[in-house]
């Protein structure tokens, strides 16, 4: 079995066919596994969502921030639709109810130690390792599936920015999935800044990538992760990040999992412009 790791697809169906293609992906033996936000910023999210959806045991899918929007926005309990947002198409498919309670099922955090990787959209603090990483996506699905309204309503804002054992209640569920879908920037203390979006190298201290925190408890882990465009497709301190900016015109990346990762690559047409998001 051959498992590739797939970045922010967002709704760039063509893309995606495009690159299954380039990597000859048969679904009889391969896996995929895709780093998250499936949908939005893009022109086809229903197309990727049903896609994706099919592929049944084939896939494995952690949530991203786009991909909760969706849900958020479907429940009514978002922020409402965004001016570059295209996910309207799903609200109004014929399958949309299948296809939402299909991605809420999905998890924050996926490992295969068979595989010898784990997988997160964003980042997880310093503080944590990866059985308490494997726990809080457990934690935070459980209260998706018990009370989806309230999460969605509770889950925006920038706080709690660092981690205790202590947090509860929707402080430690905000935390968890600003973690998993959100972090780029800490400082060396473990503290979280959830509001810059920009490169490494346009940032002054104390703020550094989350992945170089020094005594960070997941260094020996090797994880694949999504979301930071910006920084484009790097391998830094064990972590492979593979957004590579397809809905920005970059390319849709395909990164072969095991001993030697190997990444194969298709050019994209773009849907947004930079300043746009």
């Amino acid at each position: 079995m051959t498992v590739y790791a797939i970045s922010d697809v967002q709704g760039c169906q063509r893309e995606l066919e495009s690159l299954l293609e380039r990597i000859a992906f048969d679904a009889a033996r391969d896996r995929l596994w895709f780093v998250g936000d499936l949908v939005n910023r893009g022109p086809d999210s229903l197309g990727v969502l049903r896609f994706v959806r099919k592929l049944g045991t084939g896939a494995v899918t952690v949530l991203g921030n786009h991909d909760l929007h969706l849900l958020a926005v479907a429940a009514g309990a978002g922020r409402g639709l965004r001016r570059n947002d295209t996910i309207q198409d799903v609200l109004a498919a014929r399958d949309r109810d299948e296809l939402l309670d299909w991605l809420r099922r999905r998890p924050l955090v996926h490992h295969d130690a068979e595989v010898g990787f784990a997988m997160v959209h964003a980042g997880l603090p310093p503080q944590w390792t990866l059985a308490q990483a494997l726990q809080m996506s457990r934690e935070f699905a459980a209260a998706l599936s018990a009370e989806p309204d309230a999460v969605y309503a509770q889950m925006y804002g920038d706080q709690p920015d660092r981690w205790e054992e202590s947090l509860s209640g929707s402080d430690r569920l905000r935390f968890i999935v600003n973690c998993c879908t959100r972090l780029r920037f800490c400082d060396p203390g473990g503290r979280l800044n959830f509001k810059l979006k920009v490169a490494p190298d346009a940032v002054d201290a104390p703020w550094i990538p989350w992945f170089q925190a020094p005594r960070r408890r997941t260094a020996d882990v090797r994880i694949v992760t999504g979301h930071w465009s910006a920084l484009g497709l790097k391998t830094i301190a064990n972590v492979w990040c593979i957004d590579s900016g397809c809905v920005w015109g970059g390319r849709l990346t395909a990164l072969k999992l095991g001993a030697h990762p190997e990444v194969m690559q298709v050019p994209c047409r773009g849907s947004l412009k930079v300043g746009e998001d």
